[in-house]
C-alpha cells in the first residue's frame, strides 16, 4: 500500500517544518500545494522553503513555472498525481503540504467537469471589474455566490472572476464541481490539519510579516511591480507594496494591510479545513504528528 501523508493548514502555522521532518524520517520526496510557491519569481513573499531546506529535500511543484504562465487547479491535480506516481516507484510514502485548500481537494477526490462558459459573459463581466474594481467584484461574489465568498480566495480578482462567471452560467457554485464523484485513487491519503490557538497564530503571522519586510519584501515586490497585473501577482505581501509604490497609501499601512489580510486569508484557510470531511486535527508538534500517524501507516 502506497499512501500520501498531506500536512495543510492555514498560513504561518509550521507546516513546512512539519513536512521536512516527515520527509526526513520518511526518507521521501514532498509535493507543494501551494498556488503561489509553483512560480520560480516570486520567493520571500510567499514563505518558500529555504534553498538549504529545498537542497536537502526534492519538492515537487516549487519553482515549477514563470508568473506568466496561467495554472489552474486541473494543471495542479494533473502534476501532483505525476509527482506523485514518480515518488510511488522508489518509495511507499509521499508528503504533500500546502493551505491552498482546492489543490488538496483536486488531488484527494478529483475535479468534475466545469461546463464552458461565453465569450459574451466572459467580456461582460471582465468590463464591469474594469470599470468598477475589486470592491464591486467582491461584492458580486458575495451576492451570487455566498459559500465562494466564505471560502475562496475572493482578494484574486482572477479567481473571484472564474467563480462568478461559473456561477451565472451555471447557477452552481465553483466548488461545487470539485467535486460531485470521488474519484478512485490507487494510494491512501492520510490528511492532517494542524490547528493552534487564534491569538498565537495571529501572532505568528504578524512576525512573519515583520521578517519578510527585514528580508527584502518591499525590493522583492518593486522588481515585480511591472507585472502586477498578471494573476500570481494578485498576492497578498505584493499588492499592498504595489499600493504603496503608487502612492496611494504609505509604507506603514502597507505593512499593516500585509498583516490583516494574510490574518484574513489564515481565517479562510481555517473555515475551509474545518468544513472538509476526513481531516484528523492536530498542534504543530512532530511528536503529536507521528503518533497520529503511527497507526495509520501499516509495513
Amino acid at each position: 500500500m502506497n499512501y500520501c501523508i498531506i500536512i495543510c493548514g492555514p498560513t504561518a502555522i509550521g507546516k513546512t517544518t512539519l513536512a521536512i521532518e516527515l520527509a526526513n524520517y520518511f526518507s521521501t520526496e514532498i509535493i507543494s500545494a501551494d498556488s503561489r510557491q509553483c512560480y520560480r519569481e516570486l520567493d520571500i513573499g510567499v514563505a518558500k522553503p529555504t534553498k538549504e531546506q529545498l537542497s536537502s529535500i526534492r519538492h515537487h511543484f516549487i519553482n515549477s513555472h514563470s508568473i506568466t504562465q496561467q495554472v489552474t487547479v486541473a494543471d495542479f491535480e494533473q502534476d501532483a498525481l505525476k509527482a506523485a506516481e514518480e515518488i510511488f516507484k522508489k518509495q511507499s510514502i509521499a508528503i504533500m503540504v500546502g493551505g491552498t485548500g482546492l489543490y488538496i481537494r483536486a488531488f484527494t477526490q478529483g475535479m468534475d467537469h466545469i461546463p464552458p462558459i461565453s465569450n459574451t459573459l466572459r467580456t461582460s463581466l471582465m468590463d464591469q471589474y474594469v470599470r468598477k474594481g475589486k470592491d464591486w467584484l467582491i461584492e458580486e461574489i458575495k451576492t451570487q455566490d455566498p459559500e465562494y465568498f466564505a471560502k475562496g480566495e475572493i482578494h484574486n480578482p482572477q479567481r473571484t472572476l472564474r467563480a462568478l462567471e461559473v456561477k451565472l452560467a451555471s447557477g452552481k457554485s465553483i466548488l461545487t464541481f470539485q467535486t460531485g464523484t470521488h474519484k478512485n485513487r490507487n494510494f491512501k491519503c492520510i490528511v492532517i490539519g494542524l490547528q493552534m490557538e487564534r491569538p498565537m497564530l495571529y501572532d505568528r503571522i504578524n512576525k512573519r510579516v515583520e521578517d519578510m519586510v527585514q528580508q527584502g519584501l518591499e525590493a522583492e515586490a518593486r522588481s515585480l511591480y511591472g507585472f502586477r497585473h498578471l494573476n500570481a501577482l494578485q498576492t497578498v505581501g505584493y499588492q499592498e507594496f504595489f499600493e504603496y509604490f503608487d502612492e496611494t497609501i504609505n509604507r506603514s499601512r502597507a505593512i499593516e494591510l500585509i498583516k490583516q489580510h494574510s490574518r484574513n486569508y489564515a481565517k479562510r484557510q481555517i473555515t475551509w479545513f474545518k468544513n472538509e470531511p476526513g481531516i484528523q486535527f492536530c498542534n504543530p508538534s512532530y511528536k503529536e504528528l507521528t503518533a497520529l500517524l503511527h497507526h495509520q501507516i501499516k509495513p
